[in-house]
């Protein structure tokens, strides 16, 4: 099936600042480093900048991964052929045999796939180096001040001043579990995203720099403030962190963990793409310093869907699929966002309308059993679905049984799921670069809702090895059974189907995250 949203996991916003002024609402489609990382080699130095502007003048230099077996890094034999094939190694993750190469021959990867010792490869993009993967939809819509001093004015006591409009909290019973526990220090999340601003007042205090890094050229720069995300970028992270850990501190929201460390890993471009070499560079620094969980809220361009046929988009499966389990085999959970298309992604066939994003897009039918939307349809990776206000299925959240894992509030539009007063919309509030405060809606937000109820599990188990941190978040959520018929709109046509039980279906999983379990059991 063609789903009726572009193909990115973005979402809705809206800025509420400080001061409390405006608030712009976006509805989901969209897109969403040099040291210190044990296990690289050497290539190409520098920070951002100096890397793209090792392109060729001509700007035909494309990006690849070379997978080669793990463990020692590239052959001599694989580097003498990647140099003839004209290639410049950028990095190599050895942990994990990928070798991030940049090459103006349109052949390389043809060329080094012939190699012995070479078991993949393939180029990570179609647009030349340098080169959006949440996607946003929607107008601004500022908040006035009486709605902003109304929202304060039914805060209760206890609570943070916009904590009344987080409609999304008492849905997973956060609200009571902040009662028993807000979560441990000792545990951090990633945010595999845009960038994380962490001068926002309501994350400075939970803000893991040590963990934070650029990845967005596939090699680690760790310059301070590296991680955060230009004027002219998405919010996209900032607000994800938002939702994970703003500090319960008077100011502001309060996140779903907000006693748990955050941080911030950039993996997008500028343009906003999430490219595979970062997404690699991501996971192993989650996995080298300390990480407990990810979230990632995107899919990595320019496929939205990989299919392991073709010797290219094989390559980046291979890559990100070695990443993710080095991070779990580290003790890394890794949670992600299934997507905002409406697609059944247990179908026999999906029509995917927008591949490549960064070049020259065609409808191609594929099949989901052989062609994955990455990280999210990875093995091990939790697969989470998005729930309104009403904790039913958002009307663009993917589905499809025994490819979700649980759901959790991601918000949807708020005539078609109208939460209970004071809150007012039924998107999401999350942080915004600058000190603001704003709504959005798509899976990007409930993936860190079940990131944060896992955060939440590894605090209350701080030994459980990342089986059982998944174990415990699929047990403990809330059966939740199928929508049935699932007519969002009220037009009289069923929009989407549920198959499956009460205790495991296509539309929320073993069922929705449960945060006061994650805290008491």
């Amino acid at each position: 099936m063609t789903g009726p949203h572009s193909r990115h996991r973005r979402a809705l916003a809206i800025p509420l600042g400080m001061a409390m002024a405006t608030a712009m609402a976006f509805l989901p489609g969209a897109t969403a480093s040099a040291a210190g990382l044990p296990g690289t080699t050497a290539g190409v130095t520098g920070a951002v900048s100096d890397v793209l502007a090792s392109a060729d003048a001509d700007g035909t230099a494309l990006s690849y991964v070379v997978n080669v077996r793990p463990g020692h890094g590239p052959s001599g034999q694989v580097k003498k052929a990647i140099a003839a094939a004209g290639g410049t190694i950028v990095t190599s993750y050895d942990q994990i045999g990928v070798i991030v190469v940049h090459s103006s021959n349109a052949d390389f990867a043809k060329a080094i796939r012939k190699v012995r010792g070479v078991e993949s490869a393939g180029n990570t993009r179609n647009a030349p180096l340098p080169a959006q993967s949440t996607t946003d939809e929607g107008t601004p819509k500022a908040l006035n001040s009486a709605q902003l001093a109304a929202a304060q004015a039914a805060a209760d006591a206890g609570q943070d001043p916009l904590e009344s409009l987080q409609w999304d909290l008492p849905a997973i019973k956060a609200d009571k579990a902040h009662e028993k526990s807000l979560g441990s220090s000792k545990v951090t999340v990633a945010v595999i995203d845009t960038g994380v601003d962490d001068t926002h007042p309501d994350l400075a205090p939970n803000f893991d720099r040590a963990a934070s890094v650029n990845c967005v050229t596939g090699k680690p720069d760790t310059a301070d403030g590296a991680w955060r995300p230009s004027a002219a970028e998405s919010p996209h992270g900032t607000h994800v962190a938002g939702e994970i850990a703003a500090a319960k501190n008077g100011v502001g929201m309060t996140g779903v963990a907000p006693g748990v460390k955050v941080a911030g890993i950039k993996v997008s471009t500028t343009a906003g793409y999430f490219y595979t070499e970062a997404v690699v560079c991501g996971f192993v620094w989650a996995a080298t310093h300390g990480v407990d969980v990810t979230n990632n809220s995107y899919y990595t361009d320019p496929w939205y869907f990989n299919c392991t046929d073709d010797p290219d988009q094989k390559a980046l499966v291979d890559a990100i699929t070695r990443a993710t389990r080095y991070a779990e085999k580290k003790g890394v959970v890794n949670v992600a966002a299934a997507g905002n298309e409406n697609y059944d992604l247990a179908a026999d066939e999906i029509t995917d309308p927008v591949s490549p994003n960064d070049g020259t897009p065609s409808d191609r039918v594929i099949d989901p059993s052989k062609c994955f939307d990455i990280p999210t349809q990875l093995p091990g990776v939790v697969t989470v679905a998005s729930t309104g206000a009403k904790g039913i299925k958002s009307s663009f959240s993917n589905h499809g049984l025994g490819v979700i894992d649980v759901a959790a509030p991601g918000g949807d539009s708020t005539a078609y799921q109208t939460p209970q007063p004071p809150a007012t919309s039924g998107l999401i509030l999350g942080t915004l670069p600058g000190g603001k405060w704003g709504y959005m809606a798509g899976t990007s937000m409930a993936s860190p809702h079940a990131a944060a109820v896992a955060a939440l599990i590894k605090s209350t188990h701080p030994y459980a090895p990342p089986a059982l941190v998944k174990a415990l978040l699929y047990a403990e959520a809330d059966a939740t059974p199928c929508t049935d018929p699932y007519d969002i709109n009220g037009d009289g046509k069923v929009d989407a189907v549920c198959e499956g039980s009460k205790n495991r279906n296509g539309f929320y999983g073993w069922g929705t995250v449960d945060a006061l379990d994650a805290v008491t059991k």
